[in-house]
């Protein structure tokens, strides 16, 4: 019952995250002609080669599979910008440098499927797992300086994966903090935690990116 308990308060899976951070929009450089795609979510194209266009990010890796096309690698994920971001972190002990929120999932994704048209792409791995290490750390100290007269706890910031890893740890500890006090918060909790959301489903558009 002990490990039922826990599961309910994962709200997300690491793989619906990933599932919602693909809506997020980027640039690509098509090789090959083709007519607009008038899906369910918008309509994105027509596809000319060599002119960029922007698109799902599912789509743009469902196209790389192909050969279809090369992603153009965000802004944020130059190594100039991510060394910048790395000292940041360091540098601020109780901030979080701003980053997209689905950062760890789009960084994820690019350098599994586009990692060729990533430049210096070793460097630009070990600079994201570097700063994930250290926001996550920062996360695990603040959560520590929590005590029984903490009312509400501010991590400003936090992107999508952090925030689904703080949220079923901050449930158990406010839960324990307040069940002497007021037994009816407890239970409005553990009703909460045990309504899993529903991913929405995005249509036949998964036959265009089989995994």
């Amino acid at each position: 019952m002990a490990g039922q308990s826990d599961h309910s308060l994962s709200i997300f899976s690491a793989a619906e995250v990933e599932f919602i951070a693909e809506d997020e929009m980027i640039e690509i450089v098509p090789n090959i002609r083709m007519d607009a795609l008038n899906l369910l979510c918008g309509d994105f194209g027509p596809f000319l080669p060599q002119i960029p266009c922007t698109v799902p990010l599912w789509l743009a890796v469902a196209l790389k599979k192909r050969g279809k096309c090369s992603i153009r690698t965000p802004d944020w994920m130059s190594v100039e910008k991510l060394t910048q971001v790395l000292e940041a972190e360091r540098e601020s002990p109780r901030e979080f440098q701003p980053l997209p929120f689905h950062y760890v999932e789009i960084s994820r994704l690019l350098l599994y499927h586009a990692h060729d048209d990533i430049p210096e792409v070793y460097m630009v791995r070990s600079l994201i797992e570097d700063i994930r290490n250290v926001r996550f750390h920062k996360v695990e100290s603040g959560l520590e300086t929590i005590s029984g007269r903490t009312h509400a706890v501010k991590l400003k910031n936090l992107s999508a994966m952090e925030v689904n890893l703080v949220r079923p740890f901050m449930a158990r500890v406010l839960q324990a903090f307040y069940k002497h006090d007021s037994p009816e918060m407890v239970q409005q909790a553990d009703t909460s935690a045990s309504k899993r959301p529903q991913v929405v489903d995005r249509g036949p558009r998964r036959d265009l990116r089989p995994r």
